[in-house]
């Protein structure tokens, strides 16, 4: 199957097939950080602490098609997985769709470069750390306000 060109601006979120759902993935790897969740007002923050899965070099999984598997707390998005969205950075692909807004120019479906979102400094490239060198206790510690 091939993807049909600008094909996220031709269909809604629950439209696209399995490969253009995946092709909108950005690569960001923003989602893979952990955040923490204030009691008081509900309010998330980002860490710079990334699953342990995901490769903080290439901003993928390494067990993409296991990683329900082997992180309890990861969560497959799905266009009807409305809750999960209110998470997502406001940069995600997913969002922006959803949000009924234009992908950004350094999207790799618009510019053509999978490279372009690590160049803009979109990506957690270069500023994530794995949790396997954190404790749990010292997530506070990592909290980030770089996140759009």
């Amino acid at each position: 199957m091939t993807l049909t060109e600008r094909f996220w601006e031709q269909k809604s979120l629950h439209q696209m097939n399995a490969e253009e759902w995946e092709a909108l993935c950005d690569g960001c790897g923003k989602c893979c950080l952990h955040k923490l969740e204030d009691e008081d007002d509900g309010e998330i923050y980002y860490t710079d602490v990334a699953c342990k899965l995901l490769d903080i070099t290439t901003c993928r999984c390494n067990d993409y098609s296991n990683r329900l598997k082997q992180v309890p707390g990861c969560v497959q998005l799905t266009p009807d997985a409305e809750e999960v969205f209110d998470w997502l950075p406001k940069s995600c692909a997913y969002r922006t769709i959803k949000d009924g807004k234009p992908l950004p120019e350094w999207h790799h479906l618009v510019s053509g470069n999978p490279d372009s979102i690590h160049k803009k400094h979109q990506s957690i490239r270069r500023r994530a750390i794995s949790e396997q060198v954190i404790e749990p206790e010292e997530m506070e510690l990592h909290i980030i306000d770089w996140i759009e």
